[in-house]
């Protein structure tokens, strides 16, 4: 599988696979996460993305219990923070809200750390923008968890290309990466200028919820129709070609492919096996938007 780089010394597999829903399955074991994993190896997979909300905040500490030192060695740990949630540990919060103060940065990658049972983290993201975010705080704190060593690489998610510069401002560290909701039912990036701002700096994209939530496997309209279409053609499902719409995209598109289901993790890469051709392109994003372009 290809990769992609992060840093200098830091590469990713073109395809992720995201923990979000780790939680949920029915069976949580060790035993269990490891076959995942080990699935998601076999085809070359070998970033996992988490955060520390994610399951309740639970899911970093199941992937914990499962790893291995021969398995966390084989695999990129991606995690963020700054949500605040009335859940989990933080049921006692009075409001969901933000925190990107060094404090809460450098207490939630120690926190991360040891529900994970690693001594690093491969990329850490700022999950959400913080409205009162103070940029030389939350920058320096960034810069400080990669000094440390604790934290590779750092980066973003869901910030607009303002939010980025503002951050970026204040700090010695690139930003790696920013993982932004893209896919056949999130289409905004492909011209709001989102992707184009790093395509620009030659920096990949990770793309979150790349099936639109699960819509697209149950859409019976005309983007169902294409998909199913080119899906037929190419002997894959519509997961596949959704995916590979976004792999068709000179910007690096990651896409973040999250289930739980063992069968359908062991076709995440089938995706790879799909070129669309310019004209299949646009007749998904034709459908997508609901008419032709302009």
């Amino acid at each position: 599988m290809d990769r992609v780089s992060i840093t200098q010394d830091l590469s990713f597999s073109r395809l992720v696979y995201g923990m979000w829903r780790l939680g949920d399955d029915a069976d949580t074991s060790p035993e269990h996460v490891r076959d995942k994993i080990a699935a998601c190896l076999d085809q070359g997979i070998t970033t996992m993305d988490q955060a520390d909300i994610y399951g309740d905040y639970g899911a970093e500490e199941l992937l914990g219990r499962a790893l291995t030192p021969e398995l966390r060695d084989r695999i990129e740990i991606v995690t963020k923070c700054d949500i605040i949630a009335p859940i989990g540990r933080h049921a006692g919060t009075p409001v969901k809200h933000y925190d990107t103060s060094r404090a809460h940065i450098l207490a939630s990658v120690e926190h991360s750390l040891r529900l994970m049972h690693t001594d690093r983290i491969d990329l850490l993201l700022i999950h959400r923008p913080d409205p009162l975010m103070d940029h030389e705080e939350t920058g320096a704190a960034l810069d400080e968890v990669v000094k440390s060593g604790k934290v590779r690489a750092v980066g973003v998610s869901n910030f607009r290309p303002w939010d980025w510069s503002l951050l970026q401002s204040a700090m010695a560290t690139p930003l790696a990466t920013n993982q932004i909701e893209l896919s056949l039912t999130a289409t905004a990036p492909f011209s709001n200028g989102d992707l184009a701002f790093h395509q620009q700096a030659a920096l990949p994209v990770m793309a979150w919820s790349p099936l639109g939530g699960g819509t697209l496997m149950g859409d019976a309209g005309a983007l169902g129709a294409r998909l199913d279409a080119i899906a037929a053609d190419r002997g894959v499902d519509r997961a596949a070609v959704a995916v590979a719409f976004l792999l068709r995209h000179p910007a690096k598109i990651l896409p973040v492919m999250g289930t739980n289901s063992l069968d359908r993790i062991k076709r995440i890469s089938d995706a790879l096996d799909v070129n669309l051709a310019r004209t299949e392109w646009f007749q998904l994003y034709e459908a997508a938007l609901g008419a032709e372009v302009p």
